[in-house]
């Protein structure tokens, strides 16, 4: 599984980004991520969650996952950010530093 994440926005306008594969990861993170990958139930949420208030200097996440013959990308504002996802997001986030 590769995920690709990217973080933008916020106070400062600091773009983060991120590519892991678990081919390569620490065997207890590359068997944590697609957990969390599953918990999230990420195939199937929309490609774009927004917020119903945008506001400025909230984050935007955008998540790319390939896994076998699966590929999707969800887009999704910090403050429409469902709860299944935000597991997922914070441990991204940790990894991205």
């Amino acid at each position: 599984m590769r995920i690709t994440f990217e973080r933008t926005g916020g106070f400062a306008g600091i773009t983060k980004k991120k590519t892991l594969d678990t081919n390569n990861l620490p065997a207890k993170e590359a068997k944590e991520l697609p957990l969390l990958v599953q918990a999230a139930d990420l195939f199937r949420l929309p490609a774009q969650i927004p917020s119903p208030n945008p506001q400025s200097d909230r984050f935007q996440y955008r998540l790319t996952v390939e896994d076998n013959d699966k590929q999707h990308t969800v887009i999704v504002s910090e403050a429409a950010l469902p709860g299944t996802l935000r597991p997922l997001i914070e441990w991204l986030n940790n990894a991205a530093i």
